[in-house]
């Protein structure tokens, strides 16, 4: 008995039950909390969200100005490095952390427009689409496969040379390519509860169609709205990296990830952070996402929490 440190045993009637000690019902209890919430990902949003709102505050530096004294100077950890650029300098001296922090704000904003604008969009129209089918569904589908089958980026590059680089248009370039997979996912669901006893009932008592679609058709796909919406964020703040580094998407000089790597390619055998650093910060906001989405999917999914 003196050998049972780990465990206490509780004599209840005949019988003998293992009551763990309490460091490893702690223990137990931290992990299973970490399992079911993405803490990792968590922090990573956090932190992007609360550099997009509070850049101006934050930030060490002028995220335009040049500094042509600091030029290409690396970040403090180096050998040549200073306490005064923590991240270092790019080609133009201007701080790569003030770059990285006001960076955060263009994501932050294709969150809120983009994302909440194509999921409004594609929302609508799939729940018009499911709920009256017909020619009006035959319509929006036939819509979304076409829009599907033109190359986005091909497109968005002409429609930027003929009206110009702007910061609007590209959210709006953006909030097209989300609505899409929206459209698809409502549609099919609504396609399925519109036979449902409820909405039947629902009809005969002389419910207006648009009572119908907000009341019982609308909650019963939130949850896959919301999961779509998490793994769509990650597409589009990809696709605002890449239009910016091709020189479509965030105008100079405002600070952007992508434009970032951009301007960096031509220093990656000198000053590789001016790359490498943009690069990594949108490799984790895009995993973040990912990951938070498939979470969501579990935590929602019925199916997958019978499964768990």
């Amino acid at each position: 008995m003196g050998q049972e440190t780990a465990a206490q045993k509780v004599q209840i009637g005949a019988g003998t039950v293992i009551r763990p000690s309490p460091g490893k019902g702690v223990a137990r209890r931290a992990m299973a909390w970490s399992g079911r919430y993405p803490l990792l990902p968590g922090l990573i949003l956090l932190v992007m969200t609360v550099c997009g709102v509070l850049a101006p505050w934050i930030a060490p530096h002028d995220p335009i100005r040049p500094n042509y004294a600091a030029i290409a100077q690396p970040p403090a950890w180096s050998a040549d490095g200073t306490s005064q650029f923590l991240l270092g300098t790019d080609h133009l001296g201007r701080d790569m952390l003030t770059r990285l922090v006001y960076g955060a704000r263009v994501s932050l904003m294709v969150v809120l427009i983009s994302t909440t604008s194509g999921m409004l969009i594609g929302t609508i129209l799939g729940l018009v689409a499911g709920y009256f089918g017909g020619n009006i569904d035959e319509i929006i589908s036939r819509i979304v496969d076409i829009w599907l089958a033109i190359p986005f980026l091909l497109v968005a590059m002409i429609i930027v040379i003929v009206l110009g680089q702007s910061f609007p248009l590209m959210l709006l370039l953006l909030a097209l390519l989300a609505w899409s997979p929206f459209v698809r996912n409502v549609r099919a669901e609504v396609l399925s509860l519109r036979e449902r006893d409820y909405v039947a009932s629902a009809k005969i008592s002389g419910a207006a169609s648009a009572r119908i679609l907000l009341k019982h058709m609308l909650p019963n796909v939130t949850n896959t709205i919301m999961v779509i919406a998490t793994l769509r964020v990650g597409q589009l703040i990809l696709a605002e990296s890449i239009l910016s580094f091709l020189g479509v998407g965030v105008p100079p000089p405002t600070p952007a990830w992508g434009s970032m790597v951009a301007d960096g390619r031509n220093y990656l055998n000198t000053a590789w952070w001016i790359s490498s650093l943009p690069g990594v910060a949108i490799l984790l906001v895009v995993m973040a996402f990912n990951f938070t989405g498939d979470w969501v999917r579990d935590r929602t999914d019925p199916r997958l929490r019978q499964l768990g």
